[in-house]
């Protein structure tokens, strides 16, 4: 009996599929390493919280890699809970219009509120969880980092989904596609470009607050867990140029490898959702990604991990939050009645919070503190306003070259990404020596600090918005010869706009954040002080006069506020009804 020759040959290619080739070794190790990274980690948190103290932080530099890897972990933690938040906070405000009217402004606060402020609340809480434990101590400081990340990605992913071309919508509501299948086929992926971006944002931003999450005070006591952070912080206390360098070096080395290792790859892959019928000829690169496709056994074993999320993307739920319209709706009468329950539910529980917070700051403030952090307010307002204006006028010209130039974007993406990370209050002490040495006025030459590490997400955004931008477009621009200052207004200007306001939004409420931290600095004996409200808080909060502390943070959110929703809601309504790519 002969076997049949294209049995044999498929037999042949079977087993010849299941030999790893030199690619798979490559890809193994990659592998191995992240699974290694997850087991120490995992190791390192179940430890009892006497560890922390029976091995304090060390300035050795030898430790660094290891205070790196932990580090490298809380932020990528931080990352996956940001994900899941912006998914369904984020779609649940752009889908349900009585969900946004509380959503969005309440996105607007959370992302005003200072990150020590979230700290001072969370790690009681946490270390109760886990008492004796120091995944305690790790989750509070996760939290602390998931509060510097997710307020830019859950609004990127709401530009995306209000900005949805209407042209994809009826596609997909010709497919009978169920609320499910709809964001996972449709609505993820379109928003996918813009969100990796902001991604990028939001990782290396959360190195700014890395400090304040690593060294947690509780009490009288303080918890270091090892980290970057906590390094840096014990070598600021002791003085140590030496040792702060070392942190530079490491940064630098960290932000390469999770830049080569994770969002080049990201962002090569998310490039295929782009919305246009043309190639650019110019698609980013990722080796690591290109390795993943060599690879033979690798992608054999992945290859049931892939068909099970395809399944779970054609499944026909229809979930609230990712609830379509039918093809044909029936119309149905206004629900006025709804409407007015829901408004009277939310104006009740305003007026509730806002009667608890009278009550609790005129236990220790007058009037005239009122009057006096309004004014305040109006001084910060016009500082971040201006400050806003000027990054806008140098990064926006120039997120437009970097984004329309793949091969340029992947050479500036890690510098871009450094600078982000860039711990600004490494600064500061250059700032106090030359406002002192030259008498200069901190009013005006402290507000740069104001945006040092927050410019980024407008440079970020534009450079998603530009490499989203369908080159369909850009070829018919060319074919009718629009170029200059037409160009800029009629066709590059309109199509980055919603990405553009995201990233002011971003940066705004980063500023006003930052604003506790920048008009108030101090360098040894020397302290400087610009007139502010971030001045008006940090001192209060040094003094511990509570009441004062919340009113400064309460006027603080209600500015943000009202800034938003007079000034970029209405840039966002007229991107969502003039700037569609229907």
């Amino acid at each position: 009996m002969q076997t049949r020759p294209d049995l044999k040959r498929t037999a042949n290619a079977s087993a010849t599929g299941l030999l790893p080739n030199r690619w798979d070794a490559a890809a193994f190790v990659l592998i191995i390493g992240l699974l290694a990274m997850m087991v120490i980690g995992w190791r390192e948190s179940s430890a009892p919280i006497t560890a922390l103290q029976t091995q304090p932080v060390s300035l050795d530099p030898a430790h660094l890699p290891g205070y790196a890897l932990r580090t490298t972990l809380r932020m990528l933690a931080a990352m996956v809970a940001s994900l899941l938040f912006t998914f369904t906070y984020a779609t649940l405000a752009a889908k349900s219009r009585r969900a946004a009217q509380l959503l969005i402004p309440a996105l607007d606060i959370l992302q005003s509120v200072p990150v020590l402020g979230f700290i001072s609340f969370t790690v009681t809480f946490f270390l109760g969880l886990f008492p004796q434990r120091v995944l305690g101590a790790e989750l509070a400081a996760i939290f602390a980092i998931f509060t510097a990340q997710a307020w830019n990605m859950a609004f990127s992913f709401y530009q995306s989904l209000r900005t949805l071309p209407g042209d994809l919508t009826e596609v997909a509501r010709g497919f009978h596609l169920s609320g499910w299948q709809r964001f996972w086929k449709l609505e993820v992926p379109y928003a996918m470009p813009g969100l990796v971006w902001n991604m990028m944002m939001s990782m290396s931003g959360a190195w700014f607050f890395v400090v304040a999450s690593e060294a947690i005070t509780v009490g009288d006591h303080v918890i270091a867990l090892p980290g970057v952070g906590s390094y840096l912080a014990l070598a600021i206390a002791q003085q140590s140029l030496a040792a702060v360098g070392w942190v530079v070096l490491t940064m630098v080395v960290v932000i390469l490898a999770y830049d080569q290792l994770l969002f080049r790859p990201l962002v090569a892959w998310s490039d295929k959702f782009r919305m246009e019928d043309t190639s650019t000829g110019r698609a980013p690169q990722s080796w690591v990604l290109g390795l993943m496709r060599r690879t033979r056994l690798v992608h054999r074993l992945l290859l049931p991990l892939g068909a099970l999320l395809g399944w779970l993307a054609r499944l026909r739920l229809t979930p609230a939050f990712a609830r379509s319209a039918p093809v044909n709706p029936a119309p149905r009468a206004p629900s006025r009645q709804v409407d007015l329950a829901w408004n009277l539910a939310v104006l009740a529980l305003v007026l509730y919070l806002l009667w608890r917070l009278v009550a609790y700051v005129s236990t220790g403030a007058t009037w005239h503190d009122v009057g006096q952090v309004l004014g305040l307010g109006a001084i910060t307002l016009l500082r971040v306003t201006v400050l806003i204006a000027l990054s806008s006028l140098l990064w926006v010209p120039l997120g437009v070259l970097i984004g329309l130039r793949p091969r340029l974007a992947e050479r500036i993406q890690p510098l871009a990404q450094f600078l982000a990370a860039f711990p600004a209050n490494l600064l500061f002490p250059v700032f106090v020596v030359a406002i002192v040495h030259w008498r200069l006025n901190p009013d005006i030459w402290l507000s740069p600090l104001l945006v040092l590490g927050t410019q980024w997400y407008i440079l970020f955004n534009v450079v998603a918005g530009t490499s989203a931008y369908p080159n369909d477009y850009r070829e018919v621009a060319a074919n009718f010869g629009i170029r200059g200052w037409q160009w800029w207004r009629r066709c590059m200007l309109p199509g980055i706009f919603p990405y553009y306001v995201t990233g002011a939004i971003t940066a705004s409420g980063g500023a006003w954040n930052a604003s506790i931290v920048s008009e108030m600095v101090q360098w040894g004996d020397t302290k400087i002080a610009a007139h502010g409200l971030g001045a008006y808080i940090a001192q209060h909060t040094e003094a511990g006069d509570f009441p004062r502390i919340i009113l400064g943070v309460a006027v603080m959110a209600l500015y943000v506020t009202l800034f938003n929703r007079l000034l970029w809601r209405r840039l966002y309504a007229y991107a969502e009804t003039h700037l569609r790519m229907n």
